[in-house]
Formats: structure tokens, sequence, C-alpha cells
């Protein structure tokens, strides 16, 4: 009688994650494209302000511009000589007199504070000052937010819109980017159909919508992909390589949904074997745990290959776990890539913690807390439109009612 063997133990979330960055290779192609188009790309080169923000001392305030010991009494009456809107240049202020500024105009030459017009009184051409203002009140300093030189957006920042206001605030008019990562996809089952080739009366005995085509495609499309879309593969070795070797031709990265179990059925495994390398994983993670990780031979390289789970729900908390951070890393974002974690307070109980580290679907409710949606089924789709985010919660881990919890919001996981 033969010896088991025995099973390798399960890859913990950190585990496979770790192994996936260290594997990633990021674009190396650069383009430069105007900062109006950068948002959601990856920059490729340090970028340095040009100039000092502000160029010069301005006010933060409309109001008047002052010499502040005219108005150490705190209840000084001044001549107004002369208007300062943002754009112009104003004169010397001589003593006993005031300017008025609107905000964002240049502090003339003398004056070194700004009284907010709230606290003035104007009569005529001339102004009294109801306070006693310090030196450098409501003066912006030339410099205070940027310094000419200093490097204001590093290599590897993924560019949102405030990173563009940035670059355009310094004069930036373009910026080099690592160009769109190139992502295939197709979907393996011959139970898969597409809503609107089939009438849902007219689905047949097992048949069911591909639900995870659209699920993947929007999420590609979120991180700025350039998708290909291979559609449903037929359930067959043959058809799954040409697939295979068709998206690896163009591509960066080779997504699949389905098809990662050892049944007869499944052809991804012997297909990325024949046609490249293959690892599959089972990790201690629920919903998901297969993971299949891999490269697709091409001429002059490789592409590299994803196989989530088919459930729904698994291939889609799979794709925010795993394939997000790894995504970011081959655009080149070299800064954190895994999602930011809160503490909330768990408003509901969980009797039994799970063998795997588990991903609940919760959702924030008005008195802070967060509730569980009841059916955890890695089937149950709805989940993941009720709720917020997920709950990462350890394996063996029980929740009760009150208890402190790691809440990962799906706006830290989907972009």
């Amino acid at each position: 009688m033969s010896t088991p063997v025995p099973k390798a133990p399960m890859l913990s979330v950190r585990e496979a994650l770790d192994f996936l960055l260290e594997a990633a290779r990021p674009v190396e192609q650069v383009e430069t494209i105007p900062t109006l188009e950068a948002n959601g790309r990856v920059l490729a080169a340090d970028q340095l302000a040009t100039i000092d923000v502000p160029s010069a001392d301005n006010t933060q305030m409309d109001g008047y511009a002052v010499r502040a010991e005219d108005c150490a009494s705190g209840s000084a009456t001044l001549k107004v000589s002369q208007r300062i809107p943002a754009g112009s240049v104003g004169q010397q202020l001589e003593p006993g007199t005031a300017a008025r500024i609107f905000t964002g105009a240049l502090i003339p030459p003398a004056a070194d504070a700004v009284v907010m017009q709230e606290q003035a009184e104007a009569v005529g051409d001339s102004v009294t000052i109801h306070h006693a203002p310090r030196a450098g009140e409501w003066i912006r300093r030339k410099g205070e937010d940027i310094s000419a030189g200093a490097v204001i957006l590093p290599a590897g920042s993924r560019l949102r819109s405030q990173e563009l206001g940035l670059a355009a605030s310094v004069g930036l008019a373009s910026l080099p980017v690592r160009r769109r990562l190139r992502v295939a996809v197709f979907f393996t089952g011959d139970e898969l159909t597409m809503p609107g080739d089939v009438p849902p009366e007219g689905l047949k005995p097992g048949a069911i919508y591909n639900s995870n085509r659209f699920t993947l495609r929007g999420l590609l499309e979120n991180f700025g992909c350039e998708i290909s879309d291979f559609g449903i593969v037929p359930d067959s070795l043959e058809a799954t390589r040409a697939t295979l070797r068709e998206a690896a031709r163009e591509n960066d990265l080779i997504i699949t949904s389905g098809g990662v179990s050892v049944g007869e059925e499944d052809h991804i495994k012997p297909a990325v074997e024949a046609e490249g390398r293959l690892s599959m994983w089972q990790i201690a993670v629920k919903p998901g745990k297969p993971l299949a990780f891999g490269e697709v031979r091409r001429d002059g390289g490789s592409a590299f290959f994803l196989g989530l789970p088919g459930n729904p729900v698994s291939s889609f908390v799979t794709f925010l776990l795993f394939v997000r951070p790894f995504l970011l890393r081959l655009q080149g974002v070299t800064g954190q890539v895994e999602p930011q974690g809160y503490t909330v307070r768990a408003d509901f109980e969980l009797p039994k913690g799970d063998r795997r580290n588990e991903f609940l679907r919760a959702r924030l409710n008005a008195a802070g807390g967060l509730d569980l949606f009841p059916n955890q089924s890695s089937g149950v789709l709805t989940s993941t439109v009720w709720g917020d985010g997920l709950v990462d919660n350890p394996a063996g881990n029980r929740i009760a009612a009150g208890d402190l919890v790691r809440f990962i919001p799906f706006a830290e996981l989907q972009y």
C-alpha cells in the first residue's frame, strides 16, 4: 500500500503577494504626453520645480496691506494710497498708508502684514484698522509651497488630479510616463453565455451569463489598461493554447477567469504549461483559494499569466487582493501598492472563524460601525454591490459585536 503524499501547506495572503511583487517587471517604454492627458498614468522620471511657488510674497486674504508698526495701537486710521488686484504690481508703501489688496495679489514693498477687510472700516480715501497685526500676518511667502529645484513628483508616482495640478503650478505642460499596460483577458467554460445573446427564458439548464467579463474589464479600465478581450474560449486544450499564443503576442499580462482547477474539463493548467510555465497556488484566503501564476512564451520574451477562480465573488476579491498590486508594479508604481486598511467597530457577530484568511463583504452604517452582508458565499455577487468594502479577518478569528476589525474600503481597492 503506497504512502499518501501530504498536501503542501497553503500560502498565506502575504506570501502569495510577496511572490507576485518580487516577480513583477515594470514596462520599460516611456512616452511624453500633455499634462492634461496624464491622469492615471505612472511618472517615468522625477519632476523638478523650475520656479518658486508662490513666485513672490502675496496675500492670502482680501483686505489691506499695511506696515505692522503703523497699526500697533489697534485702532489706526491710514490713508489708502493704492489698489492692488491680483496680477498687478503695487508701489512702495509709505509710512502711514495702506494698500487695498485682493487675494493672490503681490505684497507691495515695505508692507509687512495684511489686515483682512472684516477688521477694517473704510471711509472715503481712508481706512481705520481695528486690529494690531503681527509682521507676516496673512502673507504667503515666496517659495512657501514649492522651492525652485525641488523634486515635486518622484518617478513611480501614479498621477491623480492633484498631481496634475501640482505639475501645472510650476509650468510643466507635458510629462514623461510609462506606456499603458497591455492586458489580455479571456474566459473559459462552455456554460458561459453573453447577455444579449440568449434571453433569460432561453438559457439552457446549467448555463450562466458571463458576469466576470464585465467585472474584470471594468476593473482593468479603472487602472487605465489597454485591454484585448478574447471573450469566451471553448473548453478544449487546443482552443485554450491557441488563445494563449495570440494573447501573449502583443500583451504584457494575460488574465483568465475559470478553469484553474484540475478537473478534466479545466484546460488552463496544461495549456499554460505547454506554452510557458505555471505555478498552481492554493492560498489560505476566502473567497478565492486557487490562483494560477506563470508566463506564456512569445518571440523575444514572455507575457505574465494570472488565472483567477471562476466564482464571481472569488474572481472579484482575488483581483483586488493580488492582481491590483501586481498591475501597479507592472505599470511602474514604486510606492505602496497595497491598500490602506482602517480600524472600524464591528456591529455584527461572526461566531466561528474560518481556517483561511476571510475577506468579508461589509458596509459602514450611520453609527460609524460595520454591518455584514448575511450571505458570504463566493457566488453571491450582490454582496459586492451592497458592501462598501472588505473586512480582513485573520484565520480562526471570531468576531463579537463591538470588536475592532480591519476594514478595507472598495475605494482603496478599485483604483
